[in-house]
């Protein structure tokens, strides 16, 4: 909010003779109020594995490691436009080196993880009001799953989660 007011304060004092600049170091984007997307943390990984307690819940080789948080707003038309989008990501080398192959036939682990929804702007105890509830979360989660073909951790458990990295390549995703 500060932010938006010292641009506003900025385009206030402005001579109207001048045309306004194409860009501003103080302008972002700000999403409306009220509209979260669901997020992604996307993790290339020549390997990944979870686990609940002693037991092995899922592993995978090559492929991505997606941590999926899903909002209180989302739906299931969000969980499979997210999907699609992370099996397309052209965030693996082609022969030339470059990063600009999508996953192929490569694996995908996801991990719900509603912590990516954590609030920290006012104190220092993180707030998740904006995470979707348990109920709501978990069949997105599934939906998310399926349609991108997805090993998965288990839902709302206390996970164990090992990977290594590749690259290290890490990508936010929102839908």
């Amino acid at each position: 909010m500060y932010i938006r007011r010292i641009y506003d304060r900025y385009r206030a004092t402005e001579s109207k003779q001048h045309s306004p600049p194409s860009y501003s170091p103080y302008v972002r984007y700000v999403r409306p109020r009220g509209v979260i997307a669901i997020r992604a943390l996307v993790q290339r990984v020549t390997h990944a594995s979870v686990d609940v307690g002693e037991r092995r819940v899922a592993s995978i080789g090559a492929g991505l490691l997606v941590l999926l948080g899903i909002a209180r707003d989302d739906d299931a038309g969000a969980a499979d436009r997210l999907a699609e989008k992370i099996r397309a990501l052209r965030i693996f080398e082609d022969a030339d080196g470059r990063m600009n192959e999508p996953l192929g036939d490569r694996e995908i682990l996801c991990v719900s993880q509603f912590t990516l929804y954590g609030d920290t702007r006012k104190g220092n105890r993180p707030s998740f009001v904006a995470a979707a509830p348990g109920e709501q979360a978990q069949p997105l989660y599934e939906r998310f799953c399926e349609r991108a073909g997805a090993a998965r951790g288990e839902f709302g458990a206390h996970m164990s989660v090992a990977l290594v990295n590749d690259g290290p390549v890490t990508v936010l995703v929102e839908s």
